[in-house]
């Protein structure tokens, strides 16, 4: 089978909550912006290899499919309950057999999305049973936007506004009537003028603060923990869960000190704090995890030792926890040069280590490298990452 790596794009709801994911795709020594019949059996292959749970959690997989896989009936191959059949304006609708067919699976109960939609006659006839109509706000602007939506009104849709990078056009498009929302600003902080820590927040960061001073000492680390009876419990309960699978119950903070160690306490606590900095949708959350999961295998891969790359991964994303600029959050911290060199800059190997995962991210594939490693092994790391985080964030 042809390598792969898979990317993926949150879709959330009006709530913030992950309602799916698009699936992206990029194949080592071919192209797959122009995917064939073979090239997109390869890709279900793949998707079937690695798990659909692997890859989505319990969510929904939006998947592109060209002209000649609607006409082969390709997507009939996945479940029907975790996929929405994507249909891009590069589908061929005039040939009547693919509109009979996507009806055919709409009718078998298949979710039809219809991507970077431009409402034409040509294209009625899709309307009439499609379930989701994605409007590429960037591209299309307020003005045509607000347009789409009210031509659209009539019809028994759902609207995906895709490309949204800034929380006031969240704001707005709310107020329009989206139902579904694709881009990076939840990644974003939220910047108000004026804005400051709540009390919670300043004793977390002061708690940080301690956790992440090098210098920390063991009796000093169990003192803090200990007078903090919510972190206490919230430790010793997430040690006791299925993810660490402990033969016996850990019942003491020492006992949880001496079974984890200081590198990994540091790593479960941070976990833990930056989990209670702010409402936030857990989509935040998951993010910072795989960022720092993926910096950290990152750093084993080629040798390096990964405490520090993880903290980095995980650390950029405290503008859009905190919801404050990335270099107020961590004047904050007693963080080595290093460590704040590579968030704010992606200095030395850690600021490559971040720069290659944002990349994926963001799906900049040809940025997506890190030394030697080549991008098979990168999706790898950041299919890993995923189902951590996952773990992780299904226990904090």
């Amino acid at each position: 089978m042809a390598d792969f790596i898979i990317g993926r794009q949150q879709i959330l709801d009006k709530h913030l909550n992950i309602y799916a994911y698009e699936l992206l795709f990029r194949g080592q020594g071919f192209d797959l912006t122009d995917k064939d019949d073979a090239t997109n059996q390869m890709i279900i292959e793949k998707i079937l290899d690695v798990g659909i749970d692997n890859i989505v959690d319990k969510h929904r997989a939006f998947i592109n499919f060209s002209t000649q896989n609607i006409l082969d009936k390709t997507p009939l191959s996945l479940p029907k309950n975790r996929i929405v059949i994507e249909i891009s304006e590069n589908v061929k609708i005039d040939d009547l057999r693919v509109i009979d067919n996507l009806r055919e699976m709409s009718k078998q109960g298949y979710l039809i999305a219809l991507g970077n939609f431009v409402f034409t006659e040509e294209r009625k006839p899709l309307v009439e049973f499609a379930n989701i109509v994605k409007l590429d706000i960037l591209e299309m602007g307020e003005m045509k936007t607000r347009d789409a939506i009210a031509q659209l009104a009539p019809y028994n849709l759902k609207i995906l506004a895709e490309k949204v990078e800034a929380h006031s056009e969240y704001a707005y498009l709310c107020e329009l009537g989206c139902d579904y929302f694709q881009g990076f600003f939840f990644s974003k902080p939220n910047l108000v003028e004026g804005r400051r820590m709540g009390v919670n927040q300043l004793a977390a960061v002061r708690l940080l603060t301690t956790i992440n001073n090098p210098n920390v000492e063991f009796d000093e680390l169990t003192k803090v923990i200990s007078e903090d009876i919510g972190l206490s419990y919230k430790l010793l309960h997430y040690i006791n869960s299925a993810f660490f699978s402990i033969p016996t119950k850990i019942e003491s903070i020492g006992q949880a000190i001496t079974y984890l160690g200081m590198v990994e306490l540091k790593r479960w606590i941070n976990i833990l704090m930056l989990s209670s900095l702010s409402d936030k949708p857990a989509v935040v959350m998951q993010n910072a995890l795989i960022r720092g999961k993926m910096c950290e295998l990152l750093a084993q891969i080629v040798g390096q030792k990964t405490a520090n790359f993880f903290l980095i991964g995980m650390l950029s994303s405290l503008d859009s926890i905190l919801d404050i600029s990335l270099d107020d959050a961590l004047e904050q911290l007693p963080l080595g040069d290093d460590i704040i060199g590579a968030i704010l800059h992606h200095k030395g190997l850690g600021g490559e280590a971040l720069n290659c995962v944002l990349s994926y991210e963001h799906w900049n594939t040809d940025s997506i490298s890190f030394g030697n490693v080549n991008q098979a092994k990168i999706g790898e790391i950041y299919m890993e990452s995923i189902n951590w985080a996952t773990k992780v964030m299904g226990n904090v």
